[in-house]
């Protein structure tokens, strides 16, 4: 477990879940457009990165294209200047590089970039947002799913704060390829002392819970919780977390 303290901002605004996004509206989730929103709601942004064919850091949830552009295949198996072209569907927002996004947002709110993970061990993506976020002239926090990569950049980037996101059941397919004990580790933070977070996300159906509850008590490590949609989640949040991801209302 860290011995650092979080940083104020990490729980001072409500966090926008891939920015203030209204797909409704023509502002998509992970855009410009959606930080834009965030920042005139007076929001922190959450975004996800995924690695390009080419080793760039992309700011994009899925692993797959089409959902969100229309596309097929996956992000990894198209460069970056190729992805930069694609069209969000209902909008004329493009993909943009994490490099990009942080240029546009130019440190106006807190911004929780989430490294996404296959649970390999591959740290390519892990490397290159290090690279980009040590140039970053404004608050940023770094987190995953995956154990290794939150513990890889405390060594990379180790003046940024970095997080495990978390939940109770690893049930969905993301999960395929760990084993019980794994998913055991994962869902009870034993992983705690190689990771070396300096906060939680956890899934906000899932609390309260031992592993929450016991580093907010004794650990001095913030929890945050994904995704809040409902009041009953926003009850939750309140009653068992120091921060919210949030999406569908105005927090």
């Amino acid at each position: 477990m860290t011995d650092r303290l979080a940083p104020g901002w990490l729980i001072a605004r409500p966090i926008a879940h891939r920015g203030l996004h209204d797909r409704a509206a023509g502002i998509p989730e992970n855009t410009i457009a959606a930080a834009e929103a965030a920042i005139v709601g007076g929001y922190a942004i959450e975004c996800d990165v995924q690695l390009s064919r080419d080793g760039e850091a992309m700011v994009f949830h899925d692993a797959g294209l089409g959902r969100l552009t229309g596309a097929d295949g996956l992000v990894r198996e198209r460069d970056a200047a190729d992805l930069g072209q694609l069209t969000v569907l209902g909008s004329a927002e493009r993909i943009p590089t994490l490099a990009e996004f942080l240029e546009k947002i130019a440190g106006r709110t807190p911004l929780v970039i989430e490294v996404k993970t296959r649970h390999d061990g591959d740290l390519a993506l892990a490397r290159r947002t290090a690279e980009i976020v040590a140039a970053y002239d404004g608050p940023v926090a770094l987190k995953s799913f995956d154990p290794v990569i939150v513990g890889a950049l405390a060594d990379l980037a180790p003046k940024i704060p970095r997080g495990v996101v978390a939940e109770s059941r690893h049930d969905d397919p993301a999960y395929a390829n760990l084993t019980e004990a794994q998913r055991h580790g994962l869902a009870n933070l034993l992983h705690v002392s190689e990771s070396r977070p300096d906060f939680l996300s956890w899934r906000v159906d899932d609390l309260p819970n031992a592993a929450t509850h016991l580093c907010r008590l004794l650990g001095r490590m913030p929890v945050m919780t994904w995704t809040v949609r409902t009041e009953a989640q926003v009850r939750l949040a309140r009653a068992h977390a120091d921060q919210m991801v949030f999406e569908g209302f105005r927090a």
